[in-house]
């Protein structure tokens, strides 16, 4: 019996592919995505559900993905994590710009090699990516989306030509809709009632090895790819204006940012887990490092340049960079989503003044518990002795 595995099968399009397998047979399917699965989206058939899937929290922005490694026995890959807002392109922060490109193509490219060996063999595999007709024309307001979908589409389009030249019958599936109702990302939530016909469409031409499948096709978007080869300036401008007064531009970025500040110094398994937490939380994690200890009325044995470098090093840090006097100071700079700390900090005077300043800003802190184990305190002793 067959078992797949499905990429953002959590919510959405996504979810409605892993149901209408479960309908199909599969004998189990593997999710992935950055949120469970939630009962209230599958409805009455949770109990079935929960007995043939299993969940592992993956995001594809990040560089870990052994979890992909794992899964091993299945002849079935469907990817439709993505993200995206309709905004101008200077209203998009530093990390949405490369958090939609790590997402939307890098990811899905990360994932495909992963299983390409599956992919360019003789054994039937059955593969399905979105893209999105962003990808295939002019997509103002939707600039770095737009962007990321064309690559993806693009090294669909090359792929295929390489399975094609060597002989290889099985293909990835471009599916390249417009806006699909029932999903977080039409803004609609979660409805499979108005996503299980187009799931049934995209695994239909999935199994006949289709390279391409644009919902909607004859009724919207062949006339739609017509007039943007036609005059793709005009279409632009046509489109600009149609986004414009959709109601669907949106202001808040789609990037949760979070930051944290400290000395670092003998960085050890304590900073490590604090700086994993922290990425646990949020998309993008800034952190600010301090030049000294000074503000602590401790000395530091690494210099800050050094200090600096580690920390931009690891892995769950997106950006290191000096930090600020006040983190307040920092929000004003970098508009950052969550501040965490340590819970030792609680309580005090100056945390007292940020929760206060942050109350209008939409600023969530996270207070982390106190763990025991290695603590720089300790190393600075044995280092004095």
């Amino acid at each position: 019996m067959s078992k797949a595995l499905v990429v953002g099968g959590n919510s959405g399009i996504g979810l409605a592919m892993v149901m209408k397998l479960l309908d199909k047979g599969y004998e189990h399917i593997y999710i992935a995505g950055k949120d469970a699965p939630r009962a209230e989206d599958v409805g009455l058939h949770w109990e079935r559900f929960q007995q043939k899937t299993s969940f592992r929290r993956v995001d594809l922005v990040q560089e870990n993905y052994s979890y992909f490694d794992t899964v091993t026995d299945i002849d079935t890959l469907v990817i439709t994590a993505g993200f995206g807002r309709v905004a101008p392109f200077e209203e998009l922060t530093e990390p949405e710009v490369t958090n939609l490109i790590k997402c939307n193509q890098l990811g899905a490219i990360r994932v495909i090699q992963k299983y390409y060996k599956k992919i360019r063999s003789s054994q039937p595999f059955y593969c399905a990516v979105m893209g999105s007709i962003a990808g295939h024309i002019a997509s103002p307001l939707f600039s770095v989306y737009g962007a990321s979908k064309a690559g993806l589409c693009a090294f669909i389009e090359n792929i295929n030509a390489e399975l094609n030249a060597q002989g290889y019958e099985n293909r990835i599936l471009d599916v390249s809709p417009g806006s699909l109702k029932g999903t977080n990302f039409n803004g609609t939530g979660n409805d499979l009632s108005l996503t299980m016909d187009v799931a049934g469409e995209i695994l239909e031409n999935m199994f006949a090895r289709k390279a391409l499948y644009i919902p909607q096709y004859d009724e919207v978007y062949r006339d739609v790819l017509n007039r943007y080869h036609t005059d793709p300036v005009k279409y632009g401008k046509e489109s600009y204006e149609y986004k414009q007064n959709s109601g669907r531009m949106s202001e808040k970025p789609q990037v949760v940012v979070g930051y944290l500040s400290g000395t670092f110094d003998l960085f050890h398994i304590g900073h490590l887990n604090l700086l994993r937490r922290a990425k646990e939380q949020c998309d993008y994690l800034i952190v600010g490092v301090h030049k000294s200890g000074a503000w602590k009325g401790k000395e530091t044995f690494i210099p800050f340049e050094e200090r600096l470098e580690i920390v931009g090093s690891i892995g769950y840090v997106d950006r290191a960079i000096e930090s600020f006097t006040e983190d307040s100071d920092a929000y004003d700079a970098l508009h950052y989503d969550k501040l965490f700390v340590g819970s030792d900090y609680k309580g005090t005077e100056r945390f007292a003044r940020y929760e206060a300043y942050f109350a209008d800003k939409g600023v969530e802190i996270v207070y982390f518990p106190y763990t025991k184990g290695t603590s720089s305190t300790q190393l600075r002793e044995a280092l004095k002795k």
